[in-house]
């Protein structure tokens, strides 16, 4: 499969597009105008205020002329969304939205002063979204306002990344690392780990900030020993200011990593969020995703968690796994429910670049999973559960999203933050990624820690000395508006 990028700039649009379409497909992109004779090929042209795009596709053809005066690139898409539609009579749900973020789009509509209706009205006819993922849209929106509107301009978040796993999941792209190789890394890893956190706490304090949720992530932060959690977790509790503090989260997630000893350390260090993550309660697709536990396990994990009285407990699952379908799934749905935890995320299944299914098509696995979805929906809403926060990932099978769902009051602030950019995101170890957001401006810059643990480990002090750019973010957006 070609695609011909014919005299024009917009070559992120175009790709982004198509690829929604392809399931995998390969694409090689070209500027050369000259369509193949044998290959299938999309081509994309804008000459002057003329768009347009032509393609073939498994012996079927199809083409699209627009006028623009402006907003070539929007057109550019709306063009091959239905030239693309027409050939391989496929329409995706989110229209031409290929962001992350939609539920931030329709907020700065709200902030606009557009009303719901205008909201809908203008992602249906501009961006083709359908009418049940502008639902599911603006449902989301409506939960996220109130906790939006909570942040402060001084307000950030704090992010600890433990990127080591007990084993790696087929599907996973993060960059996290076996323990059984990565073993001797965590001692010093954890150590200098400690370091660069108060050393974010003093830059907290010098910028007159105020600490509003913590989070720690990976990899499965639980891989770490009972003394290695209370060892980071008392750093931060002895480092920072935690009187503002709303929410301490740590994904327990794999549940071959919790015991009552660690869960132990999590309570007494103020911990109240956790996630325990299944992803299927199906014991053959589990072994399929390359998990080295069963369902029986999680159910003992949960049950354990639950004797410490968290404030929250949250369960991940994914549709469209390698091995599942609708009567598994709904048995997974079913258990997960039956277990009564505050939040359930339930993610799509993306396949990229770098995971070990990405040398399958993910057309293999997509069959059924928007199905799945709109069954999970349904059972959560009848279980008590609304959504409170929703992204989506380039590289999702059907172009789908993921999903936060919670009962009344227990949702992830930390989630909605991040997803909604609302305000600073510090980061600490390795993979992290510090975003700084302007207090009053929609100004973002980053600066991101080194990949991975070993580089971390060598490049520490260099990698420490970027932290130096906070201060410089904030002199030129101070925390007082000029008058």
């Amino acid at each position: 499969m070609v695609l011909i990028i014919d005299s024009h700039p917009f070559r992120y649009e175009a790709e982004a597009l198509c690829r929604m379409f392809l399931h995998g497909r390969e694409l090689k992109i070209t500027e050369n105008p000259q369509i193949p004779a044998e290959e299938d090929y999309i081509y994309t042209a804008v000459d002057g205020g003329e768009i347009t795009v032509k393609a073939k596709i498994n012996g079927k053809y199809a083409e699209a002329k627009r006028r623009a005066e402006n907003e070539h690139a929007r057109n550019l898409e709306l063009a091959a969304f239905g030239v693309l539609t027409e050939i391989l009579s496929i329409r995706p749900k989110w229209g031409v939205l290929t962001g992350i973020r939609p539920v931030k789009l329709a907020m700065q509509m709200h902030d606009e002063g557009l009303s719901e209706g205008e909201i809908r009205e203008k992602l249906s006819t501009q961006r083709l979204v359908s009418e049940e993922k502008l639902d599911l849209l603006l449902t989301t929106m409506e939960h996220e306002l109130e906790i939006r509107a909570s942040s402060k301009p001084n307000s950030v978040s704090l992010y600890i990344s433990i990127p080591f796993c007990p084993s790696r999941c087929s599907y996973c792209t993060f960059t996290s690392h076996s323990v059984e190789k990565a073993a001797k890394l965590i001692p010093q890893y954890v150590e200098l780990l400690c370091g660069e956190l108060k050393d974010i706490a003093v830059l907290i304090e010098e910028l007159g900030l105020r600490l509003e949720t913590v989070y720690m992530g990976g990899g499965t932060p639980t891989v770490l020993t009972a003394q290695q959690l209370d060892r980071v977790l008392s750093t931060v509790n002895e480092s920072f200011d935690m009187s503002g503090v709303r929410e301490v989260t740590v994904e327990a997630g794999r549940p071959d990593t919790i015991t009552a000893e660690k869960l132990a350390v999590l309570k007494k260090c103020g911990v109240g969020r956790i996630s325990i993550n299944p992803q299927t309660m199906d014991d053959s697709v589990l072994a399929a995703i390359g998990r080295k536990h069963t369902a029986e396990d999680v159910k003992r994990a949960f049950a354990l968690a639950k004797t410490f009285e968290f404030d929250s407990i949250n369960m991940d699952l994914i549709s469209g796994l390698p091995g599942d379908n609708m009567e598994k799934f709904r048995k997974t749905v079913a258990e997960v429910i039956a277990l009564d935890p505050d939040n359930i995320t339930l993610h799509t299944l993306t396949v990229k670049h770098g995971a070990n299914l990405a040398p399958m098509a993910q057309s293999v696995f997509a069959a059924t999973a928007d199905a799945m979805n709109e069954y999970a929906y349904g059972e959560f809403a009848k279980a008590g559960y609304f959504p409170y926060y929703l992204y989506r990932q380039k590289g999702t099978v059907d172009n789908l999203e993921n999903v936060g769902f919670c009962k009344p009051g227990k949702e992830d602030i930390y989630n909605i933050f991040i997803m909604d950019e609302t305000h600073t995101i510090l980061s600490a170890g390795a993979g992290g990624v510090t975003k700084m957001k302007a207090p009053y401006d929609k100004k973002i810059e980053r600066i991101f820690n080194f990949k991975y643990p070993y580089e971390y480990i060598e490049r520490f002090e260099q990698m420490n000395e970027r932290k130096e750019q906070v201060k410089e973010f904030y002199e030129r957006f101070p925390l007082r508006q000029k008058i």
